[in-house]
């Protein structure tokens, strides 16, 4: 953990000298040397880092897993200490045989788990058991669910853009909660409450400038309107408003910003990195993911959005959780979905938010709790294929007809796929999964059909915000996907007919990492905006086009789908009448 920083305004005023100097560094470079940004993304699980060309390709990278602890249910924490530590790791790795000067940019990316500190920059225990090193709340923590409940029923104007309805995945009900809960240890102590990504960035240079990313994400903070200290003393959070908010931020960034005057000298020692070296506004993990691949020249490719604006494209972040991100001009309102939210990803635009709580970690759930999972495992093992490339495999096979989609196979098998409910366009938390059409058979193909009927459920879903977001004015015409997920042909295929649009995929499959890097190029002014860098460093790989021959199909899939939600708000209501 790095040692309490300077006044944050003593690095704003060594700011201009250091831009010039950054501006000398440019025009005097040389041809020769290749230039390189480092990539840092903070997942769920895992920290990795990336090292990343000028033109966006990935060099090297390096992954170390990072501990998550659950101390009850619904409760998941972390350590920043930890967290930081495997940050300076694997960049350390990264850069291995690389000049340090060569090194130009720094960005990182993260969750959006709240990190708590005392005065001195140090953790606050954020669970009853008071082990002060654990002191991150992660973002899929749903402790506070009848905060945010409680947070919707105020009405509150600020509500408007966040769909209408508080989640327990924002700050605001994960605070309500640590105060009521925890106000004579955390609440007490507490001088710094963070968003993940913010802690990242501060550590590393020392400035206390929150990402409007964040903020405005998660925070309910608006750039033109600032923090509105009504609905913080309407939710019972007014102490949050002492000393000019400086618990939880008051002077704020557009992503992709340098910060301070770059790296600390205690950072740069740690990370393996020059002091000074350029460091940009962080992100978000999922918005990281839509830098990697919504801006990327597609002028060699047949494609709906060919000739319109990135307005006209949703980069889709699929992994443990997955992301929807569209951008427009102007504020769109689409009910239940976060948004319209202003210079959030990219500056001066507005982004609208969609996203499911569970995706790659609900197909887990489904395949690894089968019966037939051994044997799954068994066949894989001898084939010398991962479980999942088996599993697509399999379902090949089990199509009798080759002129027959496999899609087919699942029209009996039907799921409603939110086993940690429904972010959007539902934005109802207390809703659950469901399965209809199973039988007592258990075999291989009975958890391949199952785990086909989930992906269909999982696309159909994206369906679902697509049509939310068409309907509030957004004209979607194509989808980018990256993430864990968008290696797997079957979830990609699956999106592409369930949706009926074309999917692009990006050349880099590390496209989080490739946006985490863009911040850095652009902090180091080797770029002269996100949308150059985005332009220059995001690459087209595949483009998977729609089977259109399904569209009745998938539109009969999705009117059993809405039914699902329905049949479960009808048992809901019987059971509590």
């Amino acid at each position: 953990m790095a040692k309490p920083k300077k006044n944050p305004s003593w690095y704003n005023d060594q700011h201009i000298a250091y831009c010039h100097f950054q501006e000398v560094i440019c025009m005097a470079g040389t041809e020769s040397v290749e230039w390189y940004y480092v990539g840092v993304d903070v997942g769920t699980a895992s920290v990795r880092a990336a090292l990343v060309t000028r033109e966006g390709q990935v060099k090297t990278t390096a992954e170390e897993p990072v501990t998550i602890w659950e101390p009850q249910a619904d409760h998941y924490v972390q350590s920043s200490t930890d967290i930081w530590a495997k940050c300076c790791s694997t960049v350390r790795r990264v850069t291995q045989g690389v000049q340090r000067s060569q090194v130009r940019g720094l960005g990182f990316d993260a969750t959006c788990s709240l990190v708590v500190l005392d005065k001195n920059f140090q953790p606050v225990a954020v669970n009853q058991d008071g082990e002060a090193e654990r002191n991150v709340l992660m973002w899929m923590d749903h402790r506070a669910t009848e905060q945010a409940t409680r947070i919707t029923g105020t009405g509150h104007r600020v509500l408007c853009r966040v769909g209408g309805v508080m989640s327990p995945e924002m700050q605001p009900p994960k605070l309500l909660w640590l105060k009521e809960n925890l106000r004579e240890t955390c609440w007490r102590d507490a001088s710094h409450f963070m968003d993940l990504p913010d802690f990242l960035s501060w550590n590393a240079t020392g400035s206390l400038a929150r990402s409007l990313c964040t903020l405005v994400c998660k925070w309910t903070y608006c750039p033109t309107e600032k923090w509105d200290s009504s609905f913080w003393t309407a939710i019972g959070l007014e102490d949050l408003l002492e000393n000019n908010h400086s618990k939880i931020g008051w002077e704020t960034c557009c992503p992709g910003s340098p910060m301070g005057e770059g790296l600390t000298q205690e950072a740069a020692a740690e990370l393996g990195l020059d002091m000074h070296t350029a460091v940009g506004a962080s992100l978000i993990d999922a918005h990281a993911g839509g830098l990697g691949v919504i801006g990327a020249d597609v002028s060699g490719f047949s494609l709906p959005c060919k000739h319109h604006p990135m307005t006209s494209r949703m980069a889709m972040i699929c992994g443990t959780s997955s992301c929807h991100m569209a951008i427009s001009q102007g504020p769109l309102f689409v009910p239940g979905v976060w948004g319209p939210y202003l210079s959030a990803m990219v500056p001066e635009l507005w982004l609208n938010e969609g996203g499911q709580s569970a995706t790659g970690r609900l197909i887990d759930l489904v395949v690894k709790g089968h019966a037939a999972y051994p044997e799954l495992q068994e066949q894989a093992v001898k084939s010398g294929e991962h479980v999942y490339s088996y599993l697509n495999r399999h379902l090949s096979s089990m199509s009798k007809d080759p002129g027959v989609p496999l899609d087919i196979l699942a029209s009996s098998l039907h799921v409603w796929p939110d086993f940690h409910g429904n972010r959007s366009p539902l934005a109802d938390s207390t809703l659950r999964g469901m399965v209809v059409g199973l039988s007592l058979s258990h075999t291989l193909d009975d958890l391949a059909l199952l785990y086909l009927a989930t992906v269909q459920a999982l696309a159909l879903g994206t369906r679902h915000i697509l049509e939310a977001m068409m309907q509030a004015g957004h004209d979607i015409t194509t989808l980018f996907l990256c993430g864990g997920l968008s290696k797997n042909p079957l979830y990609v295929q699956v999106h592409a007919n369930a949706t009926g649009l074309p999917v692009l995929l990006p050349a880099q499959t590390e496209a989080v990492l490739v946006g985490a890097a863009i911040l850095g190029a652009c902090a180091s002014r080797d770029y002269s905006s996100i949308q150059e860098a985005m332009e220059k460093m995001a690459k087209v790989g595949k483009v998977v086009q729609p089977d259109h021959k399904l569209q009745s199909f998938y539109s009969k899939k999705h009117c059993v789908f809405l039914r699902l939600h329905v049949h479960q708000r009808e048992y809901m209501a019987l059971m509590n009448a």
